[in-house]
């Protein structure tokens, strides 16, 4: 994204390892402070990846204890702890780490004191997540950029959103946005989920069986999912988009109940 930059800082797969963004006037937050809309009226969304492709360290940018401290400032991306150790997710066969290049949309949030309408259940406290489909199959660029297939950590990418899936995460609300960078080599032809299934037939329901499994070589139950693991078309997941923004909105106006998070 024009104008914002990111700097890593210590070492990782370590506790004191970062990620800092700053823009043209200073140092920022990537979710209060990089826009949701990269071009609002195409519907093309900022992402922050924060897991590239085919990796296991579980890095998140969130505002809840584990990932974050309420006191740090400006929510840097962290290696997510669990009782003092560093996580990192099983592989699940066939695969090797995430499948896609995973991150989160800026300027949202998931509500943990609303249920939402339409699975039920609470919101999970973060902002809304986002798996990169992406061409598969190529390495990493050399100079550690992003190709159609892998993507460097902390770059923010411009994607256009396909549909959505209703992951309930231990009776959280956990929405996955499937979405497409918009210089992939696909992102002309992938509309909306239909045509995932067209032009990369079997990845949605790799998608549905690692965000299903993904828990349980830590010895956690499978995850459900709402809709019965049926990914939601393109104008569904703008409506869940939409929702979460005003959510982002009610927290940092202080008309949601901020419990404590760094702002």
């Amino acid at each position: 994204m024009a104008c914002v930059t990111f700097e890593e800082r210590g070492t990782p797969n370590s506790e004191d390892y970062r990620i800092y963004y700053r823009n043209a006037d200073g140092p920022i937050s990537p979710f209060h402070d990089i826009p949701l809309y990269a071009d609002a009226e195409k519907k093309v969304f900022n992402m922050v990846v924060e897991v590239p492709r085919w990796t296991n360290a579980k890095m998140e940018t969130r505002r809840r204890a584990e990932a974050v401290a309420t006191g740090e400032r400006l929510n840097p991306i962290k290696q997510d702890t669990k009782k003092g150790k560093l996580r990192y997710v099983a592989n699940v066969f066939p695969h090797h780490g995430y499948i896609w290049n995973y991150g989160a949309l800026p300027q949202t949030w998931e509500n943990p004191h609303v249920a939402d309408e339409s699975t039920g259940f609470m919101g999970d406290n973060d902002p809304i997540d986002v798996c990169e489909l992406g061409k598969q199959g190529e390495a990493p660029h050399a100079a550690g950029g992003c190709t159609a297939a892998v993507c460097r950590r902390g770059e923010v990418l411009q994607v256009k959103v396909l549909g959505v899936l209703a992951l309930i995460d231990e009776g959280e609300t956990d929405w996955k946005l499937l979405a497409i960078n918009v210089d992939d080599p696909l992102a002309e032809q992938l509309n909306d989920v239909a045509d995932v299934e067209k032009l990369m037939p079997g990845y949605l329901s790799a998608t549905v069986e690692w965000l299903r499994l993904y828990k349980v070589p830590d010895g956690k139950p499978e995850n459900k999912f709402a809709f019965n693991g049926e990914a939601k078309d393109r104008e569904f997941a703008h409506c869940v988009i939409s929702d979460t923004a005003d959510q982002w909105r009610e927290l940092v106006t202080g008309k949601a109940d901020a419990g404590g998070l760094d702002m």
